[in-house]
């Protein structure tokens, strides 16, 4: 199922003010922790979070970093705003598609997403320019959902993908780990500690 950025953004702008409620289970048993273990591996002074949705990693933002965040949802981004304010929070939010980033190559020494690329609707699109800002030698990291390695499992991710993205905009069938290593990175490494649904990715340019 092809749908282009703008259907997919109305979904986000849609859910926007229910979304923290609608993931808070999932959020505290699982993403939680793993965004820790994202933003443990976070280096360098200038940051660029890419799909910063109601601000979920502000909690974990490194002390002193320059980070800039966006978003291609302005609905999602008026709550990162509020709670940046609420929890006064040091990050720039912009409204911004990952898929064409008004950034010059090589500006950031770190590149994180979180729950981003089972959204975009050409991955490898949005990938590469990730690769293109991050500068040489520095880090793009990723937390994301991927279809399973179980054969079963993941042909019930494949039945049911139309359908989730019918409803939210994000495919649960997504590869990412094998779209990251076909952007040109000059090593790529898989959390030994990541599930067989959940990965997260470290790429170094």
């Amino acid at each position: 199922m092809k749908i282009d950025s703008a259907k997919i953004q109305q979904r986000y702008d849609r859910l926007a003010p229910y979304f923290d409620g609608i993931e808070a289970m999932m959020e505290g048993l699982f993403f939680r922790s793993w965004r820790k273990k994202l933003w443990a591996s976070v280096e360098g002074q200038h940051i660029l979070e890419v799909g910063v949705g109601t601000g979920k990693n502000f909690d974990y933002y490194p002390a002193g970093a320059s980070i800039t965040a966006i978003d291609f949802s302005p609905k999602m981004l008026e709550q990162a705003r509020r709670k940046k304010t609420r929890k006064q929070v040091n990050v720039d939010l912009e409204l911004m598609d990952v898929q064409s980033l008004h950034y010059a190559s090589n500006s950031f020494d770190t590149v994180v997403c979180s729950f981003v690329f089972c959204s975009v609707p050409a991955p490898m699109k949005g990938l590469k320019e990730l690769h293109r800002v991050c500068k040489p030698g520095g880090r793009v990291i990723l937390l994301e959902h991927v279809i399973s390695s179980n054969p079963v499992l993941a042909g019930m991710m494949n039945l049911l993908n139309p359908l989730v993205v019918s409803l939210v905009g994000a495919n649960i069938n997504r590869n990412t780990v094998k779209n990251v290593q076909a952007c040109g990175f000059s090593h790529v490494r898989v959390d030994e500690r990541s599930s067989g649904i959940i990965k997260l990715i470290v790429a170094v340019k």
